[in-house]
């Protein structure tokens, strides 16, 4: 079983009832990580609907993707969730509604969250065979909204992933200095961590 199962998969809905009161469960997990506040949690949702992303992956560039190639980030492209599929586009604005952000809000301890609607940072990423993104402090302020920006969500669709392609996401220490841990971005695996730590 899934930690978040998605009952609709037409759409990506799951239920608020059952979706309400999760993440208290993480939350001294989360809130007491080194070498900040961050969780990682395997089987995170149904796979199903993962299987939909990856059916309905982007093939090409949409009018909002960013392709990078310079030396910190290269071979990386992000896809606005605008441009999906009905199906894979309602499982995006789903993961923006309230119900998953009381999730956050449980896990983290942080109130008062709002969700991004313009996906800045958000959507679809792919980084092919070579590239790399290098070792970097995320963005604080959103640049639209003005807003403190809190938290960082992934959810990989790595299929048979293997520890010799690399890959791993790295957590360093405060001063950036050394890697404090990696995690391996395994099919369904969830990384949540908090950007102003």
């Amino acid at each position: 079983m899934s930690y978040i199962e998605i009952s609709n998969l037409n759409y990506g809905f799951s239920d608020p009832a059952l979706v309400k009161d999760k993440g208290l469960d993480l939350s001294e997990r989360y809130q007491t990580a080194e070498p900040f506040p961050h969780i990682v949690i395997d089987n995170f949702l149904s796979p199903e609907i993962l299987e939909a992303c990856l059916e309905d992956f982007p093939k090409g560039a949409d009018p909002d993707s960013q392709t990078f190639d310079r030396a910190q980030e290269r071979y990386k492209t992000s896809y606005n969730p605008d441009y999906l599929s009905p199906r894979v586009r309602s499982f995006f604005y789903s993961l923006n509604s309230r119900p998953f952000i009381e999730f956050l809000q449980n896990m983290t301890g942080v109130k008062g969250l709002m969700a991004d609607p313009y996906f800045m940072g958000g959507g679809f990423h792919q980084t092919t065979q070579g590239g790399h993104l290098s070792v970097h402090a995320d963005f604080n302020l959103h640049p639209l909204l003005k807003v403190e920006r809190r938290l960082n969500l992934l959810v990989y669709l790595n299929k048979d992933w293997r520890l010799e392609f690399g890959g791993a996401l790295e957590l360093w220490d405060r001063e950036m200095k050394a890697s404090v841990k990696q995690v391996a971005p395994e099919f369904n695996r969830c990384v949540v961590f908090s950007t102003n730590a």
